[in-house]
């Protein structure tokens, strides 16, 4: 009885390595279709990617198709390049990660990351808009908005005013005067994006001047 639990016992952690392996090969050959739709979704070709991170074009190219392993070696780099987390990239499970998975989606060409969970009240999105968004659109509608340029640069039109926005600027308006933001055809930008509606204006606190 005891020799027979003591071979359970060892078929179970066999059967768990076995299934841990297998997860780990499905894992590996999403990395290069991951790769690829990230990089679609920034705009850039595999030279940019090739000049930004000193990995050779070809290699991106075979790690896209599934014909070159992934490594760490070869993901750092592309992790900061695209600005998503490594284990994001690789599709790392999230049992046991307290964070907050929130999950991209595409809207108008865009790649829109919800930032608030609830419906109601106030809310932030991060926008990764390619550099093919460079078409004005004007709209309208309730409410006010609050834009900040965390990398590239953007165009803003608002009424009458055409302006382009850099990392660390920001911009707020009512959104019942005709606007748009996009890109600047240039580089791809990635936009924190706050929305309240009538009255829900954001408060920005300001530094106090040095005298």
């Amino acid at each position: 009885m005891l020799l027979f639990l003591g071979t359970a016992r060892c078929n179970v952690r066999v059967s768990h390595t076995v299934n841990d392996s297998a997860a780990i090969g499905i894992a590996l050959n999403l990395v290069g279709p991951r790769l690829r739709k990230v990089r679609e979704q920034r705009g850039v070709t595999l030279t940019d990617v090739a000049e930004r991170t000193g990995i050779s074009k070809s290699t991106l190219s075979r790690l896209e198709n599934g014909q070159r392993k992934p490594t760490l070696e070869l993901l750092f780099p592309l992790a900061q390049v695209y600005r998503v987390p490594l284990d994001e990239l690789v599709g790392a499970p999230d049992v046991g990660d307290p964070r907050i998975r929130l999950k991209p989606r595409r809207v108008n060409g865009r790649t829109v990351l919800p930032l608030t969970g609830h419906p109601d009240g106030i809310q932030a999105w991060k926008i990764v808009i390619p550099i093919g968004q460079s078409t004005p659109r004007l709209r309208t509608h309730d409410g006010f908005e609050w834009l900040y340029v965390l990398t590239g640069r953007m165009r803003l039109i608002q009424g009458a005013q055409d302006l382009v926005l850099g990392a660390g600027e920001a911009a707020q308006f009512e959104t019942q005067t005709p606007h748009w933001f996009g890109s600047t055809g240039e580089e791809p930008a990635e936009v924190l994006s706050i929305f309240g509606r009538l009255g829900e204006h954001l408060i920005v606190p300001t530094p106090p001047r040095e005298r």
